[in-house]
């Protein structure tokens, strides 16, 4: 799928930890100054990981006593994740702790920082150079972390063999562990991970990658109790299509006739979809990729052709300048990367992890077993969409959704959907069954966040908080 190289479009770990019972060797922590910057360097003794960071920075986060870390965690020789922490502005000490991981595959979580969630933002045609407060910023209540993976993306550095999701698992679990060694107060929180975009790739294996590694007793225990993913990709054999109906019935206005809508099916059931259970019946990275091509020749390209609009928001011309992208200026800012201790030039996005994604078809395999597993596994669990997007679209998340296999399936896919409010008005609909949700957002493009703050807080410390999601 073509459109994730640019925007949203994960790792081989060659190095294992060792969590053997034995008398493990000393941590170390010490300070180290490199060209002016200095930095707290936590070494693991048990497993070699070492944590590099900067102290409170005083940027993005404004709040006089809310500490933040930014820097780096070692996750094999020579490669260095990003990371960027923010306590919570509230009960620090108490708060759960969140992930956040944009897609791509390839893309930077600084993008959910400055432009969705974080606890600084810009204002839309303001022309300022510094961010200012977000009040609805999503470390209000909960200790945020936010993640560069894998490491040629965003501000981390080196090289590693990234080819597809699930060889992304490892670094991501390993990055935790060290973490949680680096500031233990934290290891025995709720812990969740919320996502976006091809994250619904990303987030359901890699919970269930976090659970086996509990069931085996390796490490740190994570405990995992939220999973969030807002217009995800999950399953190629559904979105595909929705793509299609979407282009016919939304919120907003069809692109294509009635006669339209057939011939594409047809296209989609006789090229497409063959491919597509081709792929996820041999796993093959060949008939992965085939699917992939297919799918695009057939469905993506014809419809794309007709679209004189953004297509992560229908609502505007392609060319609008929503959300506001000056934060990829202010990352170029010397003094700013000096002070959160970047060691690199930022990358919004990487076009190498994207091509080897491509070459392995991973787009075209199917994470609904994976999201399946976890749900029944009675984590709580959200999948939420902005009607406004078509390149993830709730259509698509919706009939995702409803494919979850769960003990509440049944009745989750059976339910209407029904007003959801926020102070007493209604910005959307959802359904909930058990620890299931799904949330149709209106009025919001693909970064919901940006578009709906309030709401998106809400419904993202419910989800925290393990509670239902249904409105006030």
């Amino acid at each position: 799928m073509h459109f994730f190289s640019s925007f949203f479009f994960a790792c081989i770990f060659n190095i294992s930890f060792s969590f053997a019972s034995r008398t493990a060797p000393s941590n170390k922590r010490s300070l180290v100054e490199r060209e002016g910057v200095v930095y707290n360097v936590f070494e693991h003794g048990e497993t070699g990981a070492k944590v590099e960071f900067v102290a409170n920075s005083g940027v993005c986060e404004m709040t006089p006593g809310v500490n933040q870390y930014s820097g780096y965690l070692s996750v094999g020789e020579n490669l260095d994740m990003w990371f960027w922490f923010f306590e919570a502005r509230q009960n620090p000490k108490t708060a759960p702790l969140a992930a956040w991981f944009n897609g791509g595959p390839g893309c930077s979580s600084m993008i959910g920082l400055f432009q969705e969630n974080g606890p600084c933002k810009f204002e839309l045609g303001a022309q300022n150079t510094r961010p200012i407060n977000n009040t609805f910023s999503w470390n209000n209540n909960v200790n945020m972390l936010y993640i560069d993976q894998p490491v040629e993306v965003g501000f981390s550095v080196g090289n590693s063999s990234v080819v597809s999701t699930d060889t992304a698992s490892p670094y991501v679990w390993k990055l935790i562990q060290a973490f949680y060694a680096a500031f233990p107060e934290y290891k025995s929180r709720d812990f969740g991970i919320f996502t976006e975009s091809y994250g619904g790739h990303y987030a359901a294996e890699f919970s269930q990658y976090i659970q086996e590694q509990n069931k085996a007793k390796a490490g740190e225990h994570i405990n995992l109790v939220a999973l969030g993913i807002n217009n995800g990709w999950h399953d190629s054999m559904l979105q595909e299509s929705a793509y299609i109906d979407f282009a016919f019935n939304n919120s907003y206005r069809p692109f294509i006739t009635a006669a339209q809508q057939k011939k594409y099916h047809m296209w989609f059931e006789d090229y497409c979809l063959p491919d597509l259970l081709l792929c996820n019946k041999t796993g093959s990275n060949f008939d992965c990729a085939t699917a992939d091509r297919a799918c695009a020749a057939v469905v993506e390209t014809p419809l794309y052709s007709m679209i004189d609009f953004d297509i992560y928001d229908i609502r505007k011309a392609s060319n609008n300048n929503e959300p506001p992208n000056d934060f990829l200026q202010y990352l170029k800012d010397p003094q700013v990367l000096k002070a959160i201790g970047a060691k690199k030039t930022f990358t919004e996005c990487s076009s190498e992890i994207s091509r080897r994604f491509v070459a392995t078809g991973d787009n075209s395999r199917s994470y609904i077993d994976e999201l399946s597993a976890v749900t029944s596994s009675n984590i709580t669990v959200l999948l939420w969409a902005g009607d406004a997007d078509y390149i993830c679209n709730y259509v698509g998340v919706l009939a995702v959704a409803n494919a979850v296999a769960y003990p509440g399936h049944a009745a989750f896919s059976a339910k209407p959907l029904l007003p959801f409010t926020v102070n007493g008005v209604q910005k959307g609909e959802y359904k909930t069954e058990g620890n299931l949700s799904f949330l149709k957002v209106w009025e919001a493009g693909h970064m919901v966040m940006y578009y709906q703050p309030e709401l998106s807080l809400r419904v993202f410390e419910r989800t925290m908080g393990r509670g239902a999601i249904g409105g006030t």
